[in-house]
């Protein structure tokens, strides 16, 4: 009996044991391998009775009976409407488009956003947001964010992204560049100087037959003439407004070489507008101009004969163009925000960025559209990527509208007058401080 009792003892003490043994393993172990083998062994078992599980959608849910209204300008109104049909075929949501030039956008918004009649969906430089922000018009883009930031170029998520909050979703990278006719410009030129040197056997002042025409009174495109030699709008990567470097040594020296191209273009500064230029570019009674991507399509329609080349050099240096990003926002005031936002997120992917490209020669911000065959083959867009690579991005904050008057007027006096670039440009910048300390009362 007492050794039967012995090995009974033994044979409980061995079960006890055993038990306490397993579940100590399950407590005092790591908890999560706990529960993760509880869930394999339950979808081992789902495995043999339910079908495979559906891949998650990653998009937005739009919200029930959503619909959209999308502002952008009119020279690519065709190529949206396609994307639009496109989504509505998808998503089930009606899309309706508006010609609203993108410069204008932000402005209209201001009134058009709070009284609930403004489009859901905008587009517009860069250079505005600051300014849409200051007046909470615009969404910041958080649900795809991070499908943003990965494929997209770094520059141009900088660029819509405001004190570490990203608001847009990028459409293109722009620069300008130097478009000569083929038919009379064989080798696109590499400096003024050479420009210079050709207009002497070029220009036929009588004939109203110039060499080179550009928008004169523009501050956008002769920004070229203030950084390339040193000037700059604001200290800090253009964050800093107390900062102006618009009337520096280096921009006195870049407007004295601006002036000095008068005797290529013999003519007022008002007389070198848009319309002007482009029909003198037609007729070819003009030679080169200075302008963006955007005017690709209209130049390819006209059955003009023309490249693209960056920039010219100034005084030896590289000529540095101003750079927007022109992104998709989705507007504050919206009925329909999760709508709003799938349809940037959609307008803006790799394969609608391409076919803006190639239907109005817009160049993508997406780094896969970069990569694309069809974008890398075209001696276009090559040049203006080689010419923002030698970019400064616009200064995005509120401070900026008050730089354009004051230095379009500069530029005006400098050419027109023949005023002294230092005077012309001390004045400037002085009315930009003034405007700038009365935004700030």
């Amino acid at each position: 009996m007492k050794k039967w009792f012995v090995m009974s003892l033994i044979v409980a003490l061995f079960i006890v044991s055993a038990c306490g043994g397993a579940n100590s393993g399950g407590k005092t172990g790591n908890a999560n391998n706990g529960t993760k083998a509880v869930n394999n062994a339950n979808n081992a078992g789902a495995a043999t009775e339910a079908p495979p599980a559906v891949e998650e959608s990653t998009d937005i849910v739009p919200e029930e009976g959503a619909s959209l209204l999308v502002w952008d300008s009119k020279n690519q109104r065709t190529v949206l409407e396609e994307i639009a049909k496109e989504f509505t075929a998808k998503y089930n949501i009606p899309v309706k488009i508006e010609e609203v030039e993108s410069p204008d956008q932000v402005g209209k918004l201001t009134t058009d956003g709070p009284a609930m009649i403004g489009a859901d969906v905008v587009t517009f430089p860069h250079d505005n947001l600051g300014k849409a922000i200051a007046a909470g018009l615009v969404m910041p883009n958080d649900f795809y964010g991070d499908q943003t930031i990965a494929g997209n170029a770094e520059a141009a998520v900088n660029a819509v992204t405001v004190d570490g909050i990203l608001y847009g979703y990028p459409r293109s990278v722009e620069t300008y560049g130097l478009f000569y006719n083929k038919d009379l410009v064989p080798t696109p030129p590499a400096s003024f100087e050479e420009i210079m040197e050709f207009s002497k056997t070029f220009n036929d002042a009588a004939a109203k037959k110039y060499t080179l025409m550009w928008e004169l009174g523009n501050f956008y495109f002769n920004y070229i003439f203030f950084s390339s030699t040193g000037g700059y709008v604001f200290g800090s990567n253009g964050q800093d407004a107390a900062d102006i470097g618009l009337n520096n040594d280096g921009a006195i020296e870049g407007l004295k070489a601006y002036q000095a191209l008068k005797q290529v273009l013999p003519i007022n500064s008002g007389d070198a507008s848009a319309d002007i230029i482009q029909g003198k570019f037609q007729d070819k009674s003009l030679a080169m101009t200075i302008t963006g991507p955007w005017k690709v399509g209209d130049f390819k329609n006209l059955g003009i004969n023309f490249g693209v080349a960056p920039l010219p050099t100034i005084n030896g240096k590289p000529a540095i163009s101003f750079s927007g990003v022109k992104a998709w926002y989705v507007n504050t005031f919206t009925k329909y925000p999760n709508a709003a936002k799938l349809f940037a997120s959609f307008v803006s992917n790799k394969e609608n960025q391409l076919k803006d490209f190639a239907a109005t020669g817009a160049i993508p911000s997406n780094k896969a559209a970069m990569e694309d065959p069809s974008f890398k083959a075209d001696e276009i867009s090559s040049a203006f990527a080689a010419q923002f690579i030698n970019s400064q991005a616009m200064p995005s904050i509120p401070e900026m509208g008050n730089v354009w008057t004051p230095a379009g007027a500069a530029l005006s006096d400098i050419w027109d007058k023949g005023t002294d670039p230092k005077a012309s440009l001390d004045n400037a910048v002085q009315q930009i401080k003034d405007a700038n300390s009365g935004a700030t009362k």
